[in-house]
């Protein structure tokens, strides 16, 4: 993943200035895609979903894909679980990733960081190349790229530039629940403006459309405004986009390899591959996985980082049954998803936290391998369908029971229970999201070349 320069007015070089002006002219893009979102190497389906809409975006007609997001150190220092480093996928020729510095001196410090982003969109947006921008969270991301609109049209400046916001659960549940909770009506007004000034806004999954009405509505009622009526004229669901062919096809020989270095076997463990994190439902996990039957035949392989990882961690009290991983390169995720004999996402509601929609459990449909076991919150019946075992949230005693029920399928009824699976998944694959995304926004996809086109079962 490399970062391009930034221009001159940064103190840098742009690369194409020394090759002179006649090839700056025949260099210029003609249609840009801005994606402003937590990228890699956040640990987030965001950073999933963006790299997936912007690879798709190369093969319809945008020849410019920037992906402007936060610096590593950021990041790192906002206690986020993030990747290794030295094991991030590359992205394709034509995706840059921008990672604006922050602005001023250290007497601002959040408002150093926005100012930086919303700077660095200001230079995209009047730069002459007709330009989709699209954000990815409400807080901070939709704001930055309407402040840098409003600082445009008050400057004067022209900006062909069409705006797309796309809200999660989490924008609901722990920034506008906690400011009708706390009185800060104000602030969740200044949320939905946000929001509400995009061309495009759409939500996740009809769960968190369902939760921004409500919410909205609340805000209604304390403020006197009327953006439930705005919600509900022109709210739209877009599911997350996925990369189905990452998933598919998977070579055995690669998966055994994977897990032979891992000291696991194929249908010899249990998954839950996810970030760590309360709502996750980790802890249920281990107390279900201790009670059933597949603790004496089975691991349990916790994949992933996040806040909760060191109290889950100490849960498990060091049992060597219990394997830990915070290493899980992309490449690596699909062979341990094929290799597991089930995969488990036990979530459940917490105030900080809803599963907006369950991305990692599209994934493991789409790889394949052990039945997915999970619970019916928020979103994730819109995610799985009828195709996985499903258990009350919160039930560890309900969960050990479909641990074993799942264990016990025999090889017909998984392969068949798989393929089901993987066809539900399909829909979610990136470049039908895309297609539905961007309608009437772009060309005509039939008018593309017939290579740009992948056929969605």
């Amino acid at each position: 993943m490399t970062q391009q320069p930034r221009g001159p007015q940064h103190g840098r070089t742009d690369q194409r200035l020394l090759e002179g002006e006649h090839s700056i002219m025949e260099a210029r893009p003609q249609r840009r895609l801005v994606i402003v979102v937590r990228a890699d190497p956040v640990i987030c389906g965001h950073a999933t979903e963006a790299r997936g809409l912007a690879e798709v975006a190369l093969t319809r007609g945008f020849d410019d894909v920037r992906i402007v997001t936060w610096p590593i150190e950021a990041l790192q220092a906002a206690g986020l679980p993030l990747k290794p480093l030295d094991e991030l996928l590359p992205y394709s020729a034509g995706i840059t990733v921008e990672r604006p510095g922050p602005v001023g001196d250290y007497r601002v410090p959040t408002g150093r960081h926005l100012l930086g982003l919303a700077g660095r969109l200001f230079e995209l947006f009047t730069d002459g190349v007709p330009t989709v921008c699209m954000s990815m969270y409400l807080t901070p991301h939709a704001n930055a790229v309407a402040e840098a609109l409003r600082s445009v049209r008050a400057s004067g400046l022209d900006a062909d530039v069409t705006t797309i916001a796309e809200a999660v659960g989490s924008d609901i549940t722990n920034v506008v629940r906690s400011c009708i909770g706390e009185g800060a009506v104000g602030a969740a007004a200044s949320l939905f403006t946000a929001y509400l000034a995009h061309d495009r806004v759409v939500a996740v999954s009809a769960y968190t459309r369902d939760l921004i009405l409500e919410s909205a509505a609340q805000v209604d009622l304390a403020c006197g405004t009327r953006f439930a009526e705005e919600v509900t004229a022109r709210v739209e669901v877009s599911y997350p986009a996925v990369d189905a062919g990452a998933y598919l096809d998977l070579d055995p020989s690669a998966v055994d390899a994977a897990l032979a270095a891992r000291g696991l076997a194929r249908n010899g463990y249990l998954l839950f591959l996810s970030r760590v994190a309360a709502a996750k439902g980790a802890d249920d996990l281990i107390a279900a996985y201790r009670a059933s039957a597949a603790s004496r035949t089975h691991r349990l392989v916790i994949a992933g980082n996040g806040p909760a990882h060191a109290e889950t961690r100490a849960l498990a009290e060091d049992d060597p049954r219990i394997l830990f991983l915070t290493d899980v390169a992309d490449e690596e995720k699909p062979l341990l998803m094929n290799g597991c004999a089930a995969y488990a996402l036990p979530s459940k509601p917490r105030p900080e936290f809803v599963e907006t929609f369950g991305i990692a459990l599209v994934e493991k449909m789409l790889a394949g391998g052990g039945p997915v076991i999970t619970t019916r919150t928020g979103g994730i019946p819109e995610a799985v369908g009828d195709t996985a075992i499903e258990v009350p949230h919160s039930d560890p005693a309900a969960l050990a029971a479909a641990i074993d029920r799942a264990l016990a399928m025999s090889p017909a009824e998984r392969e068949a229970a798989a393929e089901r699976a993987r066809a539900y998944a399909m829909r979610f694959d990136r470049t039908a999201v895309f297609d539905n995304l961007f309608a009437g926004l772009l060309d005509d996809p039939a008018s593309l070349p017939v290579d740009a086109h992948v056929t969605i079962s």
